[in-house]
């Protein structure tokens, strides 16, 4: 009996939360690696370091996988028509991967489907930019279609002169101006796709960003309309079925209470994704072995929740740099909170890990909010000696 060789394409942290979950189901994981130290490096025996960007490193990298799939979406699209041609399982496939790498692409099509859109329009100069601007109203936001994440490549815009001010984004090709949406919270909702086009949603989530950056995930969103919900949940299959989509799919949402649907849609990702972490200890069925199943064309996991509510918050990188120093302190403090740690070098703003805590009867999301920062801070910052001292003798 033979086993599938999936190949990931990235060795960032969800490439590393991959491996677990291929090891338990039997599959054999390789990674092509950013370099020998990226998060994911470690955690599986065969992950030759390679350019992602280099057509040929990629051709080499899938000889022998049985699906070539991603940790990221900045594999060049004319790369992957090329690995398809000769014969190369690629899944996610690069039509609906577009969608993910260029947001003036997904702008269009979301538009087409009928979905929430905010105003957009696509604008390649100052004078274009700051048409939008007085036709829409001011502020708006000014996005790079490409390679932007995390908050990064994007600009808001108070008013014309800020947007005169913007000038030197200009020269490349067309940007992607917005309306700024007025909203009161950010949700997501997941979904996963197999080939041969079976579906399954998650509870739709509540995010929370700081610096544009996801800070905390609660799950399900609390206090949501039911309508809301279910259209959000239905948003994202119709995308994922509408596009093609292979494996896990993020779709971030503003909520808009009273206006429209509830919601808008933000951005969409095609591969597990920080909002999804919570499923690693809150679901059935986690992200990352859905996402594995899907890429197979596999049965598809259930997505039921294994308690009321679960919370995840991710850590960065701060002072203290020998995270593991803080662990006795920290999972003593709260046994009942799970830790994972991406293998990642310290640097202040990083992403370098995750703790997730499920509810227990009763339990409230503030509750568990607190229980989750208290882990997440005293990893981050480091447990001084007298409070590591005080937990020895705690069971």
């Amino acid at each position: 009996m033979t086993f599938p060789v999936i190949g990931v394409v990235g060795g960032g942290q969800l490439a590393r939360m991959m491996a677990p979950e291929a090891l338990n189901l039997g599959f054999e994981l390789r990674i092509l690696a950013e370099g020998p130290d990226v998060s994911a490096a470690r955690s599986v025996a065969d992950a030759p370091v390679g350019d992602y960007k280099d057509l040929a490193t990629l051709r080499e990298f899938a000889r022998g996988v049985d699906v070539l799939t991603f940790d990221h979406e900045h594999v060049p699209n004319e790369h992957l028509q090329a690995l398809i041609a000769e014969g190369v399982n690629v899944q996610p496939r690069p039509a609906a991967l577009i969608h993910a790498q260029d947001k003036l692409v997904m702008r269009a099509a979301i538009e087409e489907l009928g979905l929430p859109n905010p105003a957009w329009a696509a604008v390649e100069t100052v004078e274009e930019l700051v048409a939008f601007g007085e036709k829409t109203g001011w502020p708006i936001v000014l996005k790079t279609p490409r390679g932007g994440y995390d908050g990064k490549g994007v600009r808001m815009i108070d008013d014309e002169s800020e947007a005169r001010e913007a000038a030197d984004w200009f020269g490349n090709g067309a940007l992607l101006a917005e309306d700024k949406v007025a909203f009161t919270r950010e949700l997501s909702a997941l979904v996963a796709r197999t080939p041969s086009g079976d579906s399954k949603a998650w509870d739709v989530v509540h995010t929370i960003q700081v610096d544009g950056v996801c800070d905390e995930v609660i799950a399900p969103a609390q206090d949501i309309s039911p309508e809301v919900a279910h259209a959000a949940e239905a948003a994202a299959l119709k995308i994922a079925n509408a596009f093609g989509v292979t494996g896990v799919m993020a779709a971030e949402l503003f909520e808009t209470p009273g206006v429209g649907a509830g919601f808008v849609i933000n951005e969409l990702a095609m591969r597990p994704h920080n909002t999804g972490h919570w499923t690693m200890n809150g679901s059935i069925t986690s992200q990352f072995e859905q996402h594995l199943r899907a890429v197979l064309d596999l049965p598809l996991g259930a997505t039921d929740a294994l308690a009321e509510i679960t919370v995840m918050k991710n850590y960065l990188g701060g002072d203290n740099q020998d995270l593991f120093s803080a662990f006795r302190a920290a999972l003593a403090a709260e046994p009942r909170v799970k830790v994972h740690a991406y293998g990642k070098s310290v640097r202040p703003g990083r992403k370098i890990g995750h703790v997730n805590v499920i509810s227990e009867p009763g339990e409230s999301a503030e509750s568990l909010r607190a229980r989750a920062n208290a882990v997440a801070t005293m990893i981050r910052d480091g447990v001084p000696a007298t409070t590591a001292a005080s937990t020895e003798g705690q069971k």
